[in-house]
């Protein structure tokens, strides 16, 4: 995947003085995706050096303050900075109320246009898809409706040996053809095999995105064998009674997600406040599931 995750929030309720709410900028093949938007989003992609205008897409998993509270502030900059193509808005049906009566009190009219996609109330659902990517939807189990998204590269085009080029004297016009698998049929009728001229593609990679949820195997279908898992860890298994009455998870939870999803890689994040030192959570994880990492403020995870 020609892709970078980028995490720009990951603490939960309450900024803290060095950690921000939710917020990531995916990027996968140039598409832009900016998944939650708590406090203080904009001023991390301005911190980062991340670009306002390439982002046309933007998921909200639910309606808690700390994943949408930054989206007014952002979709008002981009206003006051000239934007005019559309922005593409996937979140609860809510979300369109709150946007609007703050755009109406302020005697704001966009630039732009939203254009919502509302998430379907009970079940799954491809929120987007074009040549490069798919997102879908994962149901999560949290207090208010919540959604979990899944980035899934679509195959890529086998590569050509340039030397074959060459030597059967492959025209510009037939390569395409090719890279999609087709064989070559030479100038004297001669059929050449696909795999002699070819490199496999790159294997197409995922990233799930599972803010916040209880502890719930439900979602292991969704997730089978995804490539990295970003799953909310807010609290340590000391505290798992409170886990379980906020609808949150532990790290070791987290962990144990990850491992019968049989996932590559695991990010934790959603870390409560309590919590000013974060190699704790992170040791209680690795002692289920060995390849997580922190979710930390700045931190590039390239695909």
């Amino acid at each position: 995947m020609s892709s970078q995750l980028v995490i720009l929030g990951a603490s939960s309720a309450t900024p803290t003085s060095n950690r921000n709410p939710s917020a990531q900028l995916l990027n996968i093949h140039e598409r832009y995706f900016l998944i939650d938007c708590g406090e203080g989003t904009q001023m991390q992609l301005r911190k980062f050096k991340l670009r306002f205008a390439k982002i046309n897409h933007i998921f909200i998993s639910h309606l808690h303050g700390d994943h949408y509270l930054g989206l007014l502030g952002f979709l008002s900059s981009l206003h006051l900075l000239g934007r005019t193509i559309e922005l593409h808005l996937y979140c609860h049906p809510p979300l369109k109320e709150i946007i609007d009566v703050q755009l109406k009190h302020s005697e704001t009219t966009l630039r732009y246009t939203i254009v919502y996609h509302f998430y379907d109330k009970k079940a799954t659902e491809v929120l987007f898809e074009d040549d490069k990517v798919k997102v879908e939807t994962i149901l999560l189990n949290h207090r208010v409706p919540c959604r979990g998204f899944l980035f899934t590269e679509k195959p890529g085009l086998l590569s050509i040996k340039k030397d074959k080029i060459e030597y059967y004297k492959i025209q510009v016009k037939e390569i395409h053809a090719i890279k999609c698998g087709e064989d070559f049929v030479t100038a004297e009728g001669k059929t050449i095999a696909n795999h002699y001229l070819t490199w496999p593609a790159n294997k197409p990679v995922s990233y799930a995105y599972c803010s916040d949820t209880c502890y719930d195997e439900r979602i292991l279908e969704s997730i089978k064998d995804v490539d990295t898992l970003y799953h909310e860890a807010t609290f340590m298994q000391s505290m798992q009674k409170r886990a379980k009455e906020t609808y949150h998870s532990t790290a070791k939870e987290a962990a144990t997600i990850a491992l019968k999803a049989n996932a590559k890689k695991l990010i934790i994040g959603h870390f409560s406040a309590r919590y000013s030192d974060l190699n704790p959570l992170l040791e209680e994880a690795k002692a289920v599931f060995e390849n997580t990492e922190l979710a930390e403020e700045g931190k590039v995870i390239k695909f």
